[in-house]
């Protein structure tokens, strides 16, 4: 690691506060660490471009009769399928090109769509709603997580579920040859606490059922942080325009008792 400049109160991507600063440069790689929600991220200048991102996600081979690969993917499956309804409907966000985690939720009996930037694009699948969205060695390679997880908000039913996997970054002493930062696709490293912290942000729930594996709950009956600020939003908007209804027709009565004729007392 070389030493740099410490660049303080940056905003996080992740969570938005203004409480970023250095914490470690590699090679010509440079990495800041808000001390709110503890993600780590790669400086967004020096991200690789789309082309090369494309390029060395072809070289994955991912394929549904791999056992190993299943198995891999089965860290994730197995706890969310203990908690899914039966005949649920998801969506595997940031499948890749060999979409094998929804090959085998689909054998389980649930009802699968995909999507994938670069793979499979379709920008109406966006537009669903789902009980479940798997996200399998996707979320390190978000630009602007804080967007992602806002979406992944507005796409889940309520009581949905929101699985993900990634390397947790639990050892900084090694952060410099910890294989997960050489990926030069990877942008951002969360460590368990960053999970949690982004569950507490939309209200939703948030257990480790494994290493590497995070499953998040939306509330059944209570709303998001954002449904909750449209709310008090309404209510405030809601009682401004009863108060100026009420103040036009104080006026109304003033002006009215104002113009009314004086009747003189009988003498």
């Amino acid at each position: 690691m070389h030493s740099h400049s410490p660049r303080l109160n940056g905003r996080c991507i992740v969570c938005g506060a203004f409480s970023t600063s250095f914490f470690a440069g590699v090679k010509d790689r440079d990495h800041q660490r808000c001390s709110a929600c503890q993600a780590t991220f790669l400086d967004p200048a020096q991200r690789v471009p789309p082309d090369e991102e494309y390029a060395r996600y072809c070289q994955h081979r991912n394929h549904p009769e791999d056992k190993r690969y299943r198995r891999f993917l089965s860290k994730l499956s197995d706890p969310l399928l203990k908690r899914l309804p039966p005949s649920a409907d998801g969506l595997d966000y940031g499948c890749g090109p060999g979409p094998v985690l929804a090959c085998m939720l689909r054998e389980a009996g649930h009802r699968m769509r995909l999507f994938d930037p670069f793979f499979y694009p379709d920008p109406k699948t966006l537009d669903g709603c789902y009980d479940f969205i798997t996200c399998t060695e996707t979320i390190e390679h978000f630009h602007r997580p804080a967007e992602e997880f806002t979406r992944f908000d507005t796409m889940l039913r309520p009581g949905g579920w929101l699985a993900v996997m990634t390397c947790f970054l639990s050892d900084d002493v090694h952060f410099a040859s910890w294989h997960y930062r050489r990926d030069p696709t990877h942008a951002i490293f969360y460590r368990e606490a960053t999970m949690a912290h982004i569950a507490r942000r939309f209200g939703w729930t948030c257990e480790i059922p494994v290493k590497d594996v995070a499953l998040m709950q939306k509330p059944l009956h209570t709303e998001s942080m954002y449904e909750s600020i449209r709310h008090r939003k309404n209510l405030r908007e809601d009682v401004t325009k009863r108060i100026e209804s009420k103040r036009r027709a104080w006026q109304k009565h003033a002006l009215r008792k104002l113009l009314a004729p004086r009747v003189q007392p009988f003498s």
